[in-house]
């Protein structure tokens, strides 16, 4: 089962959630459909109103940022560890 985990940051919005948690799914998009189930509180702040990441939000799988922000399509398996976090900007 796919592991998910999100910054302290995020964290701290839903204390009451472990800030791992282990999910199955074949894609991210199941991976996060199944995740958002149990923990409501940061689907709005992480997907926008089409289902794609927003785009303050990065994404990773496996270490390396996902490929498809907009259908969530890049593939998952039960070893995939999925690290949601604020994207960095600035100069």
């Amino acid at each position: 089962m796919a592991q998910v985990r999100v910054t302290q940051n995020l964290y701290r919005h839903v204390p009451e959630t472990a800030e791992s948690v282990v999910v199955s799914g074949l894609t991210v998009h199941d991976v996060l459909e199944a995740y958002f189930e149990i923990v409501p509180q940061l689907r709005g702040y992480v997907l926008d109103d089409s289902g794609g990441v927003r785009k303050h939000m990065t994404i990773f799988i496996d270490g390396s940022p996902i490929a498809d922000r907009g259908r969530l399509s890049d593939p998952a398996s039960e070893a995939s560890e999925i690290f949601i976090m604020q994207a960095l900007s600035g100069g």
